[in-house]
């Protein structure tokens, strides 16, 4: 589609992660998130769009630079509203005063929506154009926990009592020791006429995805990496086939031990394409492999 519309389109990101925390649980003191009853492993899409709003909202950063570049990208239209620097009321009284101009402001506005849903505050953008869905693991995960340490020669004596010189946070290291999570994606144009959003700020999103880990790294989640990003655009704006199919053609599975956590990416069969569907789509390409 060539035409500026927002496509239709079905993805899925394949994610490694190697003695990482790919997404804290607040409720089990940042444990990584696993589910209860198998023992799989979860990142939230919340998580997820953080880091691309992140890249987004960092305007000095290589990232913003280099896409806004290419893309012809004006930095007035692509704030990000999910940001600490904006006041509440702010945003409140655009909302209810100047919607066309909240819409035209704030990138993940149109493309992910916003949870600005109080009454009275006039017309609101409740649900995005693009939707990720919960990324679960392939296989069971095994978590490793350490204690941390660190050497504070500078710290301050408190009540003139002598001042520690070391900090310790028992089991404060916790981290996934391998897994292979697959999140699922969707771009429903249908939420764009109400959103805003453009087939530019889809294009934006999807130029985002290979940098989303790398470039937001941190001590507890240095060797996460998108391995795969698979985008199947459908030949209709309706949809051209399943999207469930879609994703079942693309997702690995372990080969040996499936109720076992793995040690390596070499023990996955990973796909390559959505097989017989192919021909049902307008175009299938994975993002990580830039054309």
């Amino acid at each position: 589609m060539n035409n500026g519309a927002v496509p239709r389109a079905t993805g899925l990101l394949v994610i490694e992660v190697r003695n990482s925390n790919p997404n804290g649980d607040p409720d089990q003191e940042s444990d990584p998130r696993r589910r209860a009853h198998d023992q799989r492993g979860m990142i939230s899409p919340v998580s997820f769009k953080r880091k691309l709003r992140d890249l987004v909202e960092n305007k000095d950063g290589g990232v913003w630079k280099e896409l806004s570049s290419n893309l012809g990208l004006s930095t007035n239209e692509f704030d990000v509203l999910e940001s600490r620097r904006h006041e509440r009321k702010e945003v409140e009284t655009l909302l209810s005063k100047d919607f066309e101009g909240f819409k035209r402001r704030f990138w993940d506005g149109r493309v992910f929506g916003n949870t600005f849903l109080e009454e009275e505050l006039g017309e609101t953008t409740r649900t995005g154009v693009a939707q990720f869905g919960l990324g679960i693991s392939v296989a069971p995960i095994r978590v490793e926990r350490q204690t941390n340490t660190k050497l504070a020669p500078a710290q301050g004596a408190r009540s003139g009592g002598r001042a520690p010189t070391r900090g310790m946070a028992p089991l404060g290291y916790r981290v996934v020791e391998h897994g292979v999570y697959c999140m699922p994606f969707m771009v429903n144009p249908t939420a764009a006429t109400r959103t805003g959003c453009t087939k530019k700020d889809i294009d934006l999103l999807l130029r985002l995805i290979p940098y989303a880990y790398p470039h937001t790294a941190s001590h507890i989640r240095p060797f996460v990496e998108v391995r795969h990003a698979w985008y199947a655009q459908h030949k209709s704006p309706l949809g051209s086939c399943s999207d469930f199919a879609i994703l079942d053609a693309l997702t690995p599975q372990k080969r040996d031990d499936p109720k076992e956590p793995s040690t390596s990416w070499a023990e996955y069969d990973v796909p390559t394409g959505p097989g017989t569907l192919r021909e049902r789509l307008a175009d299938f390409q994975d993002l990580m492999q830039p054309a």
